[in-house]
Order: structure tokens, then C-alpha cells, then sequence
């Protein structure tokens, strides 16, 4: 199996895109594969807001990003864009850091035009940061996600489809090689 980081995106520990993070990162272990969870909102605001590329905490998650052979970015659609946090995040990869590694963006987001987030905000800086093979994508309408009576994720019948097509890939990737 293989390695992959996820990256939350979401400022919110309480948020649906955070709970999407967290049903992924169980189902990829179900299947075998390793995961390094990389959740934003506890990384210390001063590293973000001040660029310390180099802090210990920060230092570590580029190092899972560096083991891994996919990465999973998940964010919430604020104004059309992914959050702030994250992008504070993407500022402080090495060049390249995407390099060689699946990247798959998961957004959740209040209306259908939250859609474009995917192609025309997310995919250009994996791009920039060396990523060849980047999935479509999957974009999740927060009012779709619901949860059962023991309040876990509960997924529609076509999300549950597109994101075990993802799992698919990524199990995939460890049978090839991507040329960075």
C-alpha cells in the first residue's frame, strides 16, 4: 500500500470538510494504506502567519509530504476560493514539494458555482508546486452530507461512487511511477 497526506484545509474543527477529512483519512487506513494527517488549524498561527517555513511543527508535515506518493488537500469554498489557511500553507512548500505525487483536491462548498474552485483555484498552485497527475477533483454541496444516529458521515450514493473512485487511484499509485 502507500503513504498519503491529507491536508485540512478547514480553520474549523467542527466543520463538514473537517469530517470529510477525517472519514477519508479512515477509510484509506481500512484499506491498508498509511496516512499522515495534516490538519491546519492546529499548526501554530504565528509559523503560518509569519512564514517560519522552518519551525519544527511545519518542518515535520513537509517531511510527510516528502514520504508520501499522493496528497489529498481538502477545503471549504469561501468567496469563491479555498481558505486562507491553506493557502498560507501551499506558500510554505518547497518548490516542487507536489513533485512525483497523486494530488487530489476535495472541496465542500454552499452552491454549485463553488464548483470552479477546483479548476480555477486549486489545480493552478498544484500545478505550480510540480504536480503532474492531478485527479478531477471532487466537489461535495455541504447540504448533501448528513450524518446517522450515532452522528456519523453519512454519504450519498454518487459520493460515496467518486470518492471510491479516488481510493481507487490512489491504491493504483502504488503500482506506477509519475514522472515529477
Amino acid at each position: 500500500m502507500t503513504t498519503v497526506a491529507i491536508i485540512s484545509g478547514s480553520p474549523s474543527h467542527t466543520s463538514k470538510t473537517n469530517r470529510v477529512a477525517e472519514w477519508v483519512s479512515e477509510q484509506l487506513q481500512q484499506l491498508g494504506h498509511t496516512v499522515h494527517f495534516i490538519r491546519l488549524r492546529d499548526l501554530p498561527a504565528e509559523d503560518l502567519l509569519y512564514a517560519h517555513s522552518s519551525s519544527e511543527p511545519i518542518a515535520e508535515t513537509h517531511d510527510w509530504i516528502r514520504q508520501s506518493r499522493a496528497v489529498i488537500a481538502l477545503s471549504p469554498v469561501y468567496k469563491g476560493s479555498y481558505t486562507g489557511i491553506l493557502k498560507a500553507y501551499l506558500d510554505l512548500l518547497p518548490e516542487k514539494a507536489f513533485a512525483g505525487k497523486l494530488v487530489v483536491p476535495i472541496v465542500t462548498g454552499g452552491t454549485i458555482a463553488h464548483l470552479l474552485a477546483l479548476e480555477y483555484a486549486l489545480k493552478p498552485i498544484f500545478s505550480i508546486l510540480g504536480a503532474r497527475e492531478i485527479l478531477h477533483g471532487v466537489f461535495i454541496l455541504d447540504w448533501t452530507l448528513g450524518h446517522d444516529d450515532e452522528g456519523r458521515l453519512v454519504l450519498s450514493d454518487d459520493l460515496l461512487s467518486r470518492m471510491e473512485e479516488v481510493f481507487q487511484s490512489i491504491s493504483c499509485a502504488t503500482e506506477k511511477t509519475v514522472i515529477g
